[in-house]
């Protein structure tokens, strides 16, 4: 099992940038293909970004392909999504999650076993 909490959300202006953590505590997040969605509000939770453990494969949703950043150091357990050129469309509470490496496809909340409390990020226009 592993504990998620995610960090570093806030209110920035459209075109800032925000970097979001997402410490593990528990397991290694090298153990786990690692997720983030966001949600916001009056929508459902949407796939953001994810990163397998093999081959450090990455994934995007369309909507932040070019923008938003994924990665993962090991020897802090923590994973990370750099958020550049923030759009008000952003805006939404980001979530950690963590899933079973067995899993195939790692694009769906489905997929996801372990989900950290989420962090609120604002982007004003």
């Amino acid at each position: 099992q592993v504990l998620l909490v995610e960090s570093g959300g806030g209110l920035v202006q459209a075109g800032d940038s925000l970097r979001l953590s997402c410490a593990a505590s528990g397991r290694t997040v090298s153990t786990y293909a690692m997720g983030w969605f966001r949600q916001a509000p009056g929508k459902e939770r949407e796939f953001v970004a994810a990163l397998r453990r093999s081959g450090g494969s990455t994934y995007y949703a369309d909507s932040v392909k070019g923008r938003f950043t994924i990665s993962r150091d090991n020897a802090k357990n923590t994973v990370y999504l750099q958020m550049n050129n923030l759009k008000p469309e952003d805006t939404a509470v980001y979530y950690c999650a963590a899933a079973p490496l067995f899993r195939t496809v790692v694009v769906v909340a489905d997929a996801y076993d372990y989900w950290g409390q989420g962090t609120q990020v604002t982007v004003s226009s």
